[in-house]
């Protein structure tokens, strides 16, 4: 196991510029190097006296998951946003075919990779009515190289460190998980902790608190390190076979587990059909987002076909370059900095939170940070199910 720090990724990016390729001009480092710190208040909840008869339907229609707490009044700031949001939300904490103890670990080792004090206060809880200790849980903070994890779980954890530091799984790890997951468990697995990262993240960033008299808190005492393999190069061959049909591979990948696509497309329908940003806007977040996974087959799909990205005058080559490029405005570089502080920060900073909320208001902002964090999720199951490319699809620029 190597333990990436910031030496070891200058070290890699002047190898790769010796060789001609400039990696280090055009990425920022990757996530999980120091441990994230959340915002404070931003976005306050919705207080009940301000429900509106579309709010309470939404509370209703998602009350399984629960009485509705700061981060479901929160997101209710944007109706739409809530209910993209929960369905995913509820299937992978309610409803997956992954057992109750084997969600909870996964959750919140994501919480734990994201810093984030909200999942963990909320599913810290659930985790020990699915039979976990307060010693099983400060193992979570540790990891799955802690004594006492079985080899399932332990092999769980260090996916979840995968897929957070790389955007990816190695093959020896999704060979181990294989021998007990059919196809359906891992793509529930890999969900899980894609999308409570991102909850994480939008979290972090809308300085979700946790509710008033939740005791449990990530431990402040363990440190924040994670030791992962070297990202493997991208698959050449899927791990997940889309069925035939018609669609792109994406939508026939997660179409081969219909239940889980019924509830991941609210998602995407918010972000592609819902959202307040505009497609140029859209457009920039996914890309950054997908170039700093390395995600080139959702760089394929929104420079082309899906998202269309030269047809809202964008040039892909300079999204690749980042926020420092020549030809972004002030207002552009603000959007290109906040997915890359996303993605290695796992929180969008203070200023730049600022600045956006100056030029866009609070729905603006909120949404945007869902749509780069959202597509982190996406990069990195394209990049682990081996999702391949489309015919003709443009490949990443080269430096």
């Amino acid at each position: 196991m190597v333990a990436w720090n910031r030496a070891s990724v200058l070290a890699v990016a002047m190898a790769l510029a010796g060789q001609g390729i400039v990696l280090g001009q055009t990425r920022v480092d990757p996530p999980g190097f120091a441990r994230p710190t959340p915002a404070a208040q931003r976005v306050a909840p919705l207080p009940d006296a301000e429900w509106n008869d579309a709010h309470r339907a939404l509370a209703q229609k998602y009350a399984r998951y629960g009485a509705p707490d700061n981060a479901f009044k929160t997101l209710l700031r944007v109706p739409e946003l809530a209910d993209g949001v929960m369905p995913y939300t509820i299937y992978l904490s309610e409803d997956s075919i992954l057992t109750p103890r084997q969600r909870e670990l996964l959750i919140l080792r994501a919480a734990w990779l994201g810093g984030n004090q909200t999942v963990w206060s909320r599913h810290a809880p659930r985790a020990r009515r699915a039979g976990m200790t307060d010693a099983d849980l400060r193992r979570l903070a540790e990891g799955g190289s802690a004594k006492g994890w079985d080899p399932l779980e332990a092999t769980l954890l260090g996916m979840a460190d995968q897929l957070f530091r790389n955007a990816s799984v190695t093959n020896a790890t999704w060979a181990e998980l294989s021998k007990t997951f059919d196809t359906f468990r891992l793509m529930d697995a890999v969900e899980t902790v894609n999308h409570f990262v991102v909850l994480s993240l939008i979290y972090n960033s809308y300085g979700i608190q946790p509710e008033a008299g939740a005791k449990d808190r990530i431990p402040a005492d363990v440190p924040y390190r994670i030791t992962v393999p070297p990202r493997e190069p991208a698959l050449a061959t899927p791990r997940v076979v889309a069925p035939p049909g018609q669609g792109i591979a994406v939508g026939r990948t997660f179409g081969l587990y219909p239940t889980l696509s019924r509830a991941w497309s609210p998602r995407q329908t918010f972000i592609l059909q819902r959202s307040p940003l505009t497609p140029r806007h859209r457009e920039m977040l996914i890309l950054r987002m997908g170039w700093n996974c390395q995600s080139e087959y959702e760089w394929a799909q929104h420079v082309g076909r899906v998202g269309r990205a030269r047809e809202w005058g964008l040039e892909p080559k300079l999204i690749a370059q980042g926020p420092d490029a020549p030809g972004w405005d002030a207002t552009e570089k603000t959007i290109l900095r906040a997915s890359d502080e996303l993605y290695r920060n796992a929180v969008v900073s203070d200023g730049t939170w600022k600045t956006l909320v100056d030029l866009f208001g609070v729905p603006w902002a909120m949404s945007a940070v869902f749509t780069t964090s959202d597509y982190g999720a996406i990069s990195r199951s394209l990049l682990t199910y081996g999702v391949p490319l489309e015919p003709g699809d443009e490949r990443f620029p080269t430096f």
